[in-house]
């Protein structure tokens, strides 16, 4: 039987970075709050342990974001499917990414695309022709590496 998996990021802001990569690979920021507020409720976190975004309780130190067709489980907000957990770290990004994610938007749409995460934050290091493959290397908002091809 295959396992399920998520890929979980390393990060110093993980609400910012959770709602960067949601609006790059139009998913949806998962909603913690029905989680956070039973865990509240049972004296199991603490108010220092998470904030208010838009109105919901998000956890501080950790935020997910999830493919829009993908189930969820109803009690806690937790993607069931493709997923992205962003977790707070205290030491900085030191060395460049042994994984990284590749998006494909396709050869005519990889300008426009590349031009939509510039926008949303992301940075272009270099165009690569190699291999066969023409793609776009880009960093994140901290530095993380990922292609569009």
């Amino acid at each position: 039987m295959a396992l399920a998996w998520k890929l979980v990021v390393d990060c110093a802001e993980p609400i910012a970075l959770a709602r960067f990569w949601a609006a790059a690979l139009e998913y949806e920021v998962e909603d913690n709050s029905a989680l956070i507020d039973q865990l509240a409720a049972a004296g199991r976190v603490g108010s220092d342990e998470y904030v208010e975004v838009d109105g919901r309780r998000a956890f501080r130190e950790l935020a997910a974001v999830r493919h829009p067709e993908d189930p969820v489980q109803p009690v806690s907000g937790i993607g069931l499917g493709r997923r992205l957990l962003f977790q707070a770290v205290p030491e900085p990004k030191q060395v460049k990414n042994r994984l990284h994610i590749d998006l494909h938007a396709g050869p005519d749409e990889r300008e426009a695309t590349v031009q939509r995460l510039v926008g949303l934050g992301a940075t272009v290091l270099r165009e690569v022709a190699d291999r066969g493959s023409v793609h776009t290397t880009m960093t994140d908002p901290e530095g993380n590496e990922f292609d569009v091809q």
